[in-house]
């Protein structure tokens, strides 16, 4: 395993354990989440399953393939954490914003796996604070470091072959 692959592990792991600290808040903590929530969610979820198939390859090529698909990814995460803390939050309903339509009308998810992306609040009631930082920010920090990590991974210099 290369230095790329074990970045991208790294990213892998980083996703998923914040997406068990969202369930965790959502369903011991009672901090249920709004649409933009679920959507970084379904991100969150994308990037890990993006990161780990790069173990499927040797070549350094598809390798970097996935890194620049988990840089593109975090930073639609980043994106969508920004507009959720600038503009969602201080909207009275996330009805019929991108987030809500992806989840709810093209996906499906909310509806199919509720327990993981079930839309229950409002992003104005979602703004909730963990240690007097609101969510939406941490997940914004948590993406832009993705999306740091993940570049690293797509120009970072490997000593091994191109193919293996």
């Amino acid at each position: 395993m290369n230095t790329t692959q074990k970045i991208l592990n790294t990213i892998a792991f980083i996703c998923l354990l914040a997406l068990g600290f969202a369930l965790f808040s959502q369903h011991y903590l009672g901090m249920y989440p709004c649409a933009w929530c679920v959507l970084q969610r379904f991100i969150l979820l994308v990037i890990a399953v993006v990161c780990l198939l790069s173990n499927l390859f040797r070549s350094t090529y598809f390798i970097r393939f996935f890194a620049f698909l988990s840089a593109g990814l975090s930073l639609s995460g980043v994106l969508s954490a920004w507009y959720q803390y600038n503009v969602a939050a201080k909207m009275l309903s996330c009805d019929m914003t991108f987030a809500d339509v992806f989840m709810s009308r093209w996906t499906h998810l909310d509806a199919t796996v509720p327990w993981l992306f079930g839309i229950f609040a409002t992003c104005m009631d979602a703004q909730v604070s963990l240690f007097g930082i609101e969510y939406s920010l941490w997940s914004l920090g948590l993406f832009v470091l993705m999306t740091i990590a993940s570049l690293i991974a797509l120009f970072k210099k490997n000593t091994r072959h191109l193919f293996h």
